[in-house]
């Protein structure tokens, strides 16, 4: 539990963790006070005697703030790849790298270049793996989801999670709205 360590003045000096029995500064680079942010982002005013000061309440609300536009960001990278079990179809594009004079035409046209992007073929949807039993000299073949694959739609479906529950303000902060 945090207290509140006030001056005469009723000005906020520092915070007291009456687990620990210590002190703790009001210092953004110090860790004990990196910590009760957490506590206070995790556990709201349970973690506090009395309600959380102003002053340290808003530095929870910008932490929390920070690290949701982060886990935004790798959420967005994480489905905008490509899905293993689907792959990439190859891809072209013509962009223009210069311009040359045209005799013919009389005058300047865009000098192209063609970019080819190659296919991703789509991983297998299964693969047989092979166990094999020293007692018995044995070995066994069984054919399995793709681990891969699984793996990959685990991490797009919690990304995709992380993307459903961001708060509009931190969408709107990082699509720069």
């Amino acid at each position: 539990m945090y207290i509140s360590q006030n001056n005469l003045a009723g000005v906020l000096e520092g915070i007291w963790h009456s687990t620990n029995l210590s002190g703790i500064p009001l210092a953004p680079a110090n860790t004990d006070y990196q910590k009760i942010l957490d506590d206070i982002i995790e556990q709201g005013n349970d973690c506090w005697e009395g309600s959380v000061p102003t002053i340290v309440q808003a530095a929870a609300d910008a932490k929390e703030f920070a690290q949701q536009v982060e886990a935004y960001k790798t959420a967005k990278t994480r489905v905008a790849q490509y899905q293993l079990s689907v792959g990439v179809p190859e891809s072209s594009e013509t962009i223009v790298t210069g311009q040359e004079w045209n005799e013919e035409a009389m005058e300047m046209q865009d000098v192209t270049e063609t970019i080819v992007t190659p296919a991703i073929p789509a991983l297998d949807a299964t693969v047989e793996e092979t166990t094999y039993d020293m007692e018995t000299d044995t070995s066994t073949t069984t054919t399995v989801a793709n681990p891969l694959i699984v793996a990959d739609d685990a991490e797009r479906a919690s990304a995709q999670t992380i993307i459903d529950n961001t708060p509009q303000p931190v969408i709107d902060q990082v699509n720069g709205v």
